[in-house]
């Protein structure tokens, strides 16, 4: 059977709502979130995550009306030293707690669909041995995107998977958006800008009628801002240009990765000091960003909270590559109706927001201090020229969204 009439049962019996389960893995943490599903109709459930895999693993687990229901370290029998435990434990504890209800479908955020994968897929054999061809382009989040998959099919043989692809979003973007100055044999191998955090911008772009009909009929740049850091500018809704590129390394400064980097200093680490691809590769991800310059944390709060040197420097570069990647996506837009902060240092910090509004003022964005502490959802002045906002993303949702579109589709 197709679709969401292809169901597979926990347990025997169960007169409940069959539920639809998304699944966001990473390397450091594993989200997921429960959807009851009536007809096509989702209907919020269970929410939570296990993260600080390979540290201090813990997992957090949120009902649908805000209460936590646990919030234990992970100990024991259930330690969690690495992505791989950390998921067995998970699709233990959801077996258990989904027992007696029937799994209509999983829906999985996946980073890399490369050049074939405009929308999201029903996931096969064939399609997984292609993904897996892409792991080199997005080294951190790929192989733990795909993990679960191969896992899930094991614990819950004949449940559809579907994958939802970061980078579809960006595949309206203009050829000449998309195409690096290299002979065009490489860009034919699949060298060019994809963009990342596409769920999140589809998300938000879906979410900004109801908040600024404006902003979403006209030029509207998204700042994606957590431990990964990207931008999008959006013409009507529609991504023309983004900041990350070919692999997720690409524009900003973030957490660990670098931004954008002069590709003349990947040959100096290598021929001056002798640095290994692999340790290249180490420097890039995970040594740099605003851990790498501020030698302490790749945590913005922590980072604030510090009265170091090297803190505020990691700061003010942060804000200034922000407010420097902007300017070029204006100029991709030509010209600028709104800005949105969204994801954890989007939504939650409200200096960094006004750090970055005040870089922009040029652009007309008035800030209003007061909005901007109360968390907006508008943050600018009455009459400000452009305005800013600050709008939450939903990528579970849309991934529950998407799954059941294509496998609804796909029944038809």
């Amino acid at each position: 059977m197709s679709g969401l009439s292809a169901v597979s049962s926990v347990s025997s019996v169960s007169s409940e709502l069959p539920v639809l389960l998304v699944l966001n893995a990473g390397s450091s943490s594993l989200k997921f979130r429960i959807y009851a599903l009536d007809g096509e109709r989702l209907e919020d459930g269970l929410s939570g995550q296990v993260d600080g895999i390979g540290a201090y693993a813990r997992l957090r687990v949120t009902g649908p009306d805000g209460v936590r229901l646990e919030d234990r370290e992970l100990q024991g029998a259930d330690a969690a030293p690495d992505a791989r435990a950390a998921l067995a434990l998970l699709v233990r504890w959801l077996g258990t707690r989904l027992a007696g209800r029937r799994i209509a479908a999983i829906g999985h955020r996946v980073v890399h669909g490369g050049p074939h994968h405009a929308e999201p897929v029903r996931v096969d054999e064939a399609l997984l041995a292609q993904l897996d061809t892409l792991v080199p382009l997005a080294p951190l989040h790929q192989p733990h995107n795909l993990a679960p998959i191969r896992a899930l099919a094991t614990a819950w043989p004949g449940v559809p998977q579907v994958a939802c692809f970061d980078t579809a979003f960006h595949r309206t973007q203009p050829v000449e958006a998309e195409t690096f100055a290299l002979p065009l044999t490489y860009r034919d191998a699949g060298v060019r800008r994809y963009g990342f955090h596409g769920l999140s911008y589809d998300s938000i772009a879906r979410r900004l009628p109801a908040v600024s009909p404006a902003a979403a009929a006209g030029r509207t740049i998204v700042a994606h801002l957590g431990a990964g850091v990207s931008m999008c500018a959006l013409q009507g809704g529609r991504s023309v240009a983004t900041t990350m590129g070919f692999t997720a390394l690409d524009g900003c400064i973030m957490g660990t990765r670098c931004g954008s980097l002069d590709p003349g200093v990947v040959l100096w680490l290598a021929r001056e000091c002798g640095l290994a691809i692999d340790a290249i590769e180490r420097l890039l991800y995970r040594e740099s960003g605003l851990l790498g310059l501020s030698g302490i944390s790749a945590d913005m709060r922590v980072l604030l909270a510090s009265d170091a040197p090297t803190a505020r420097l990691a700061i003010d570069c942060f804000t200034y590559r922000i407010a420097r990647e902007a300017g070029s996506l204006v100029s991709a837009l030509g010209g600028l109706d709104a800005l949105v902060f969204t994801a954890g240092i989007g939504e939650h910090s409200a200096p960094i927001r006004a750090e970055i509004c005040a870089r922009l003022a040029w652009l007309g964005i008035e800030l209003d201090p007061e909005a901007n502490a109360a968390g907006g959802p508008r943050l600018t002045r009455p009459g400000s020229p452009t305005s800013a906002w600050r709008i939450p993303t939903d990528e579970e949702r849309r991934i529950a969204e998407l799954t059941v579109e294509t496998l609804g589709a796909s029944r038809a």
